[in-house]
């Protein structure tokens, strides 16, 4: 049974957690507060527990981070002993105030990226950015008209195809886009998958890569 660390307590962590467990993944949440997570872990269906950012980092052999973008750099920086080698999927942007006309403001420049920032801070890691263009309703066996697309990025392969065989079980088409500085493009995905949020109330919707028809 593959271990599986989900660091993060919102509504991100728990989706992603509970898909893992649907798919017969040993999964251990992480939290600054681990108590926040009990009600969670008494209801899950599956090998759940919960523990520090550093103990679930520590246990995973897959490793989730889930936490606010703003607060992802702490993150990493506590957790950086324990995921070298590791497969890192950061579902995180670098959401950094409200929107204006439904477009939210980030933090980092146009030309670098929050998971370039962390790729840095934890060099020996695998980072795939993953699961960050669309909200936690839809992270998991999305159903909608068409599979959808999740575009990841990272600069170890072997970790993005650790992370598409992922996609696949949850129910997503995969398209590699490259090394982590392709997380620029990603993470601005975030933008424009939330303009219908904020100006319609539509959540409810996923980008798919198109082709012509042969």
């Amino acid at each position: 049974m593959k271990k599986v660390a989900v660091l993060g307590s919102g509504a991100v962590g728990e989706t992603l957690s509970n898909g893992f467990l649907a798919h017969g993944y040993a999964v251990m949440r992480g939290s600054r507060d681990p108590a926040k997570l009990a009600a969670w872990k008494a209801g899950a269906k599956g090998e759940a527990s919960v523990a520090s950012f550093e103990d679930a980092a520590g246990f995973g052999e897959i490793v989730v981070l889930a936490v606010a973008g703003s607060g992802a750099a702490a993150v990493v920086d506590m957790i950086t002993p324990h995921i070298a080698g590791k497969v890192v999927l950061d579902t995180t942007n670098p959401i950094g105030g409200p929107p204006q006309n439904g477009v939210i403001n980030y933090f980092t420049a146009q030309n670098d990226s929050l998971m370039e920032q962390l790729q840095k801070a934890a060099p020996k890691a695998h980072f795939v950015k993953a699961f960050s263009s669309v909200g936690n309703a839809l992270m998991v066996n999305p159903k909608l008209s068409a599979t959808p697309t999740m575009f990841i990025c990272g600069n170890d392969a072997g970790a993005k195809t650790t992370a598409t065989e992922i996609l696949t079980q949850f129910g997503w088409e995969t398209l590699d886009c490259g090394g982590v500085e392709a997380a620029r493009p990603i993470e601005s995905l975030c933008m424009l998958w939330c303009i219908p949020g904020f100006m319609k109330n539509d959540w409810m919707h996923a980008f798919k890569m198109v082709y012509p028809v042969k």
